[in-house]
């Protein structure tokens, strides 16, 4: 069975829409009803005739059903188009599993459907056409409320509207007026469109909310923003040098995934697009029912946001994840696009950057340096320098002239290294990667059939094509220890420079009308790039491995389902006050998009940070998922010990903690692999009833139990901390001492720490001190921190493995255990698989937490009114 519905739609051209130097022509659709012949199986289908200058109409296919787990997809395609449209791939883990959805409404122009568990129903309006979405009752949301619903149909080349063959030459010579849709310039640099304009775009009105999150990645704010007055959210992958703050244009990354959120509800659409995309956002405030202007006068106001999508290819995919809570939401996402991979341990430790380390000299001693001055760190990272002329997979003769002997001191130290690898191949005929990948024709194409090439760090550059699996494949394959020479099993990878950059191209990037495998332009791929290249950097240091050992991989640009293969940061930031405040909000909106493992340059990337500035980005750092100082090679040396022995003691400590942390914060990406929950969340989302919460960005949590509040402001001597919910009781994390008050408190600050407390009610495992890297604290045995609840209660839990394979995940090789304490007993019960690689571990804990419980007894006694530990 089928549902068949007809649609005409006569079509008027609106207002170009200009958003930094790009135009999208807006063809807005008002239908009319012709006739509805009903049939229904799993899914809603139908069919759109849209009136066009071409031809007499074009058939526009709309699907529409329900997934398992409160989701619901509309697409929308055209029925016979001249040529497949681009339909994004790989990013979702699989096809989703539809359920069937039942009529309960027929009328003339009007079609109720309801879902399996009746909780949502489906109403499709015929005149004019529109999607309601309604959850026992209430509209949560509807599409194309306010009729902007458009799609640029493909079409003949201007000169010849009956030839399918498309001819620049023919091109040139179309009648001007068309040519503008087929042809634009953007500076010196002109983008012809082989197959002409195809943008597409709907609006979708979300009703009771005026809390809007998400579409990573911008310098921004937490909470979106009206847009009515000023640019849209851009979300286009940019190498954005210095990105400037409180700025719509889109940078490195692109998730474009919108959340919003009211006290009694979260709601997601997740818009599966990977070209060009403008979001305008507005929110107003509407009488809650319809009636007269007298009556509606008389109504209380209610919010209602209104979200334009427009992208400039492809097609409408879109889910709508009708949650209903926050948490909800990030399950409902992580099913469609999988969840963070759980990172190896050492990768959550402290990582050390530069542009760049000059030598194996210079790595050493770095090294020493650490070890000398007692700070804990597990990585050390060598930019482009290292190589032999920004050749990748190579090593600088001179500078580097036994790199696997290099490696094996670090291993002897039980630290890793990475290094970067970027997607920009030199041209060089007598570098074996790229013979091999010419002789291939493993490159992006030009619009002439030529292989691209750009300006990038090695000169002239070519770009290989990620897209094409058989690429991937053979990049995976550079990894292994015999191809890739002077590598190790200590040596991870760092994807820079992959949105791509390109020196001197239009906006520092590829032309769009780059041709791509499957004769794809970039315009279609561009925001997957980076994706690609890492999803196949993952797979070769898996590969290399024989499929053992966990991968490490931080990425520079991303979209949906990144985290499935590995970090991301937020690029080139500045070393500035503003710069470290704008972090937290930029690190809770990717988080919320479903990458947890995130982070900023500690210290930020340019220029040389104040000694006080750099003490507060450690001690925030130190609280967050991704933790890595990063400098360029224009700033000074900047090792945590070169600013005095006041404030190395400060960095030291604040590393030291993130050591001692760790055992709560390895948990924590168990969760998220596990059940997609955010390490680093804004506080709305563990406080959905807490309107206070909604925008606050300069605290967050760091998992359910600690709520982090970074020093943001210079030479601060107190700060404005949020304490929410009346009833809840919140601990000073490192004095054991119970907070009189919740709310907004004023709590006196000094440069040695950052404020962060305990909610009441949790119970957190740490290690008893910290090592010289995460290896070195195998041994080391673990506490308890028991925050109790207005009931004298807490829970908590702890997951334990060997922290590098996948044990955990074939032969189930881990321990989770969970504590409770209640009635002043502290009890834990466990699942685990036993192994020789963990049965240590186990003992260790087994032990643990019999002396926990005896010091437990004792705080108790000592201190009755504090029950913290």
């Amino acid at each position: 069975m089928a549902l068949s519905f007809f649609y005409v739609f006569e079509e008027s051209r609106a207002d170009w829409l200009s958003r930094r130097g790009k135009r999208y022509r807006a063809k807005i659709l008002q239908p009319v009803l012709l006739f509805g012949d009903v049939e229904l199986k799993s899914w809603l289908l139908f069919f759109i005739a849209a009136r066009s200058s071409v031809c007499s109409q074009v058939l526009l296919q709309v699907e529409i059903c329900e997934i398992e787990g409160n989701i619901f997809r509309l697409k929308i395609d055209e029925a016979t188009p001249l040529r497949a449209r681009y339909k994004v791939p790989d990013v979702l883990t699989k096809e989703p599993t539809t359920q069937r959805l039942f009529i309960s409404q027929k009328e003339a122009g009007i079609l109720v459907l309801s879902s399996v568990s009746e909780d949502y129903k489906l109403q499709v309006t015929a005149n004019p056409f529109q999607v309601e979405l309604q959850s026992k009752g209430e509209t949560v949301l509807s599409m194309n409320s306010n009729g902007l619903l458009y799609f640029e149909h493909l079409q003949p080349l201007p000169c010849d509207r009956y030839t399918k063959s498309i001819s620049y030459t023919g091109l040139q010579r179309g009648k001007q007026e068309d040519l503008g849709l087929w042809q634009e310039k953007f500076g010196s640099f002109l983008d012809v469109k082989a197959h002409g304009p195809s943008s597409v775009g709907t609006d979708f009105s979300l009703h009771g909310f005026d809390h809007v999150y998400g579409i990573p990645q911008h310098t921004e704010a937490l909470l979106l923003k009206n847009t009515s007055d000023g640019d849209a959210y851009r979300l286009y992958n940019l190498d954005i040098f210095g990105h400037k703050i409180h700025d719509k244009i889109g940078i490195y990354g692109s998730v474009p995934l919108l959340l919003a959120h009211k006290p009694n509800r979260t709601a997601g659409i997740f818009w599966l697009n990977s070209s060009e995309t403008l979001v305008d956002i507005s929110t107003k405030a509407v009488p809650l029912s319809s009636g007269s202007a007298a009556e509606a006068a008389k109504q209380r106001a209610v919010p209602l946001t209104d979200v334009r999508w427009m992208s400039e290819s492809g097609i409408i995919d879109v889910f709508l994840l009708m949650g209903p809570t926050a948490f909800d939401i990030f399950k409902q996402f992580a099913q469609l696009t999988g969840t963070q991979a759980l990172p190896p341990l050492f990768s959550l430790g402290y990582h050390q950057c530069r542009w760049n380390y000059e030598d194996e000299q210079d790595v050493k001693a770095v090294d020493a340096g650490f070890d000398e001055h007692d700070i804990p760190y597990d990585v050390i990272w060598l930019d482009i320098e290292h190589t032999d002329g920004k050749r990748y997979f190579t090593w600088d003769k001179k500078k580097f002239q036994n790199p696997r002997k290099m490696q094996e001191h670090l291993r002897k130290k039980k630290r890793k290294l990475v290094v970067i690898v970027d997607p920009h191949i030199k041209i060089d005929p007598t570098y074996t990667l790229y013979s091999q990948a010419k002789d291939k024709g493993y490159f992006v194409k030009d619009r002439n059939g030529q292989d691209f090439e750009g300006i990038c760090w090695p000169g002239s550059s070519c770009y290989l094509d990620f897209t094409n699996p058989e690429v991937r494949k053979w990049y995976a394959d550079q990894f292994t220890f015999k191809t890739y020479k002077g590598s190790t099993n200590i040596l991870f990878v760092w994807n820079d420079m992959n949105e791509p950059s390109v020196f001197k191209g239009a906006e520092l990037t590829m032309q769009k009308d780059a041709v791509h495998y499957n004769n794809w332009e970039h315009r279609e791929v561009h925001n997957l790039y980076g994706f690609y290249q890492q999803m196949a950097t993952a797979e070769g240091l898996i590969r290399r491995s024989s499929g053992k050992e966990r991968p490490f991989v931080l990425t520079r640009s991303f979209f949906a389902g990144s985290q499935k293969y590995g970090a991301v940061w937020t690029g080139d930031n500045t070393a500035e006050w503003s710069y470290l405040k704008i972090s937290i909000p930029m690190l809770l909106t990717i988080s919320m998009a479903g990458i947890s493992f995130c982070g900023a340059d500690v210290g930020g990337f340019i220029g040389d940070p104040e000694p006080e500035l750099l003490v507060r980005w450690y001690q925030a750092g130190a609280y967050q998922p991704f933790f890595r100082g990063h400098s360029n090679m224009e700033s000074k040396r900047r090792e945590p010990w070169l600013f005095g022995e006041k404030n190395t003691q400060i960095i030291r400590e604040a590393i030291r903690e993130r050591y001692v942390l760790l055992p709560y914060l390895y948990t924590l990406f168990y969760r998220a692999h596990t059940a997609a929950e955010p390490v680093m969340r804004p506080l709305w989302v563990e406080f959905p009833g807490k309107i206070e919460t909604f925008g606050v960005e300069n605290e967050y949590m760091l998992g359910n139990a600690l709520l982090v509040h970074p020093v943001t402001e210079q030479e601060a001597k107190a700060v404005s901390v949020l304490l929410p919910g009346s009833e809840e009781i919140w601990y000073d994390f490192r004095k054991f001492k119970r907070m009189e008050d919740s709310g907004t408190l004023k709590i006196p600050v000094t440069l040695e720490n950052i404020p962060v407390f305990q909610r009441g009610g949790t119970v957190i495992p740490l290690k008893t001190r910290a090592a010289k890297s995460t290896e070195w604290m195998i041994d080391i045995s673990y506490e308890l921190h028991v925050a109790l609840d207005t009931e004298a209660c807490a829970i908590g839990e702890l997951y334990l493995d060997d922290g590098h394979s996948f044990q955990y995940l074939h032969k189930k090789q881990f321990l989770y255990q969970k504590f409770t304490f209640q009635k002043n007993i502290l009890s834990s019960r466990h699942r685990y698989m036993w192994s020789p690689k963990v049965i240590n571990k186990c003992t260790i804990n087994t032990r643990m937490v019999k002396y926990i419980r005896k010091a437990l007894e004792r705080k108790h006694e000592r201190t009755q009114p504090a029950k913290a530990e």
